[in-house]
Parts: structure tokens; C-alpha cells; sequence
């Protein structure tokens, strides 16, 4: 049974191959694609095999795919290009017959009218039409996506954000990476599957400041901004303006509660609570 890991050299794809050998997965059966020969190495270090391809270049796809009985299909991370991307990845499995696709969403894709959602919806829909069997990792929002910030909340005491009270299910990126590895080593039918995979303790983000203001033992406030003057001050540090106002319109969404998840099945599928923000927090710091 051969497990192709596409995306394998970004920090998901490591943290997945890391569960799946900490689960026992025979490492000859793993195959790790990615776009880099040099990326890829390490992971043949540890017994894998790796395959070159290029989620924009299908026949490299198609190569690479040869003799998968189960691909882990992680969403591209080019922002606008990705529905073609993984519309090829997908024609490229069906070529050559791969058994199923694990794909990872985002938590609550269909209802939570998140522009950041709209190429994952398009791929949920790619996949039901490919006659391949499919699982569906709706993945919530990252804790990464804070604690890689803690420097600008300490140096500035701020947390700056438009969600409101709204209530975010993060969690780690090898908690997920964990939980996809649980889905593709499993006995059971995971075919049509979906899981909406967050923390069990959702936050605010004046909840948020909170937490990273008792771990670093100062204050840090959460400060409501003006969404067109969050977007601004974005484009000014530097983010896409794309880029820019999905993380703005993400919060406004968060307001409404599309990243709060209260399905348990991160947990269920890890077989342990998810990793707490703080002690997400406090591995930051140490870090």
C-alpha cells in the first residue's frame, strides 16, 4: 500500500511524514513529492521515496503519481492559483488509477462564506466529480498563524484584528498533520469522509492576547481595527493586497463563527486533546 504525500517538503508534508513513521508506516511505502530535488533529500535520508513534480506541470504529476494507492493531496499554498493546480493533481491521479485522494480543506468550507474557502470549495467539488474515493481534512486555522507573530504582539503590546468576540478553533500544524497520517493509515473505509478538525477550546482574539501577555509576563490588549484600515495596514507591512483583504474579510467571517469547530474530531482522530494555546504559546517563546 503505497502513501504519496504531495506538498511533502512544506512544513505540513514534513510534520505528516514525521506521524506517519511515528505510526509505524513502513517508510519504503512512502513517497514524497515535492517541487525541489534539494527539499526532497532529506526525506530520502529517512527511506523514502521521493518524486519530483510540479503541481503546475500535470505530466510531472502524472509520473510521480504511478503506483499510489493513496495520496495526500495538501492544498497549494499560491493563493488564486490554486484550483488549477489541484485540478491537475487530480486529473493526474485519475490517469493512473489512485484509490483515494485525502484532501486538506478548510474547517467549515461550505457555510463559512470565507473568501480564503472559495478554492477549497472548488476543489471539494473537483473531487466529487473525479470518481475517485475521497476524504475530506477540514483543517481550522493554524495556531502558527498567531504564535508567528509573537515578536510584533510583545514589541508592540497589541493584538490587532477585525473578528470581534468571534471564536477560533486553532490548532497546531502537527496536530493536523497528525490527524491526517491517523486517516491514511487507517483500516476503515475512509472514503467519503469529512472531518472538521479544530482545537477543542476555541479563543477570541482578546483571548489571545491574553494568553501570549501571561506567557511572556507583560500586557498585551487586543485592538478592534476598522477592516479598510486592517487591510491598509497589511498592504503596508509588506502582505499582497489579495493576500491583505482575505485575512481581513477571514476576520470578519471569524465574527460570524466559520473557524469555531465543535465536532471533536481532531481529538478523536489524534486519540489526545489537541495542543492548548498556551502551551502552543509558551513553545514559541522557548523556541
Amino acid at each position: 500500500m503505497n502513501i504519496a504525500i504531495a506538498g511533502a517538503t512544506g512544513q505540513l508534508g514534513q510534520l505528516v511524514i514525521d506521524a506517519l513513521l511515528k505510526r509505524g508506516a513502513d517508510p519504503a511505502q512512502l513517497i514524497a513529492i515535492g517541487r525541489s530535488p534539494e527539499k526532497l533529500e532529506p526525506l530520502a535520508g529517512k527511506g523514502l521515496q521521493t518524486r519530483v513534480a510540479d503541481y503546475n506541470a500535470e505530466a510531472s504529476l502524472v509520473t510521480a503519481l504511478e503506483g499510489v494507492d493513496k495520496l495526500l493531496l495538501i492544498s497549494g499554498s499560491e493563493v488564486g492559483q490554486r484550483t488549477t493546480q489541484h485540478e491537475n493533481v487530480i486529473t493526474a491521479a485519475q490517469r493512473v488509477n489512485v484509490k483515494l485522494i485525502a484532501y486538506t480543506s478548510i474547517a467549515n468550507a461550505l457555510t463559512g462564506n470565507m473568501k480564503l474557502a472559495q478554492e477549497h470549495i472548488a476543489t471539494e467539488h473537483l473531487l466529487a466529480g473525479s470518481g475517485i474515493d475521497y476524504v475530506l481534512l477540514r483543517n481550522g486555522w493554524y495556531t502558527e498563524n498567531y504564535t508567528d507573530q509573537l515578536l510584533g504582539y510583545l514589541n508592540s503590546g497589541v493584538v490587532l484584528g477585525a473578528a470581534g468576540d468571534g471564536k477560533i478553533s486553532a490548532a497546531t500544524r502537527a496536530d493536523y498533520a497528525e490527524a491526517a497520517a491517523a486517516v491514511l493509515l487507517s483500516d476503515s473505509d475512509q472514503a467519503g469522509k469529512i472531518y472538521e478538525l479544530g482545537g477543542d477550546k476555541p479563543f477570541t482574539l482578546s483571548q489571545l492576547a491574553g494568553a501570549v501577555g501571561a506567557a511572556a509576563g507583560q500586557d498585551v490588549t487586543y485592538q478592534e481595527m476598522d477592516p479598510a484600515k486592517l487591510v491598509e495596514i497589511y498592504t503596508d507591512s509588506g502582505v499582497p493586497a489579495i493576500f491583505a483583504d482575505i485575512l481581513v474579510d477571514t476576520d470578519l467571517r471569524i465574527r460570524e463563527g466559520a473557524l469555531e469547530v465543535n465536532s471533536g474530531d481532531l481529538a478523536k482522530l489524534i486519540g489526545r486533546a489537541p495542543t492548548s494555546l498556551g502551551k502552543a504559546i509558551k513553545d514559541a517563546l522557548a523556541a
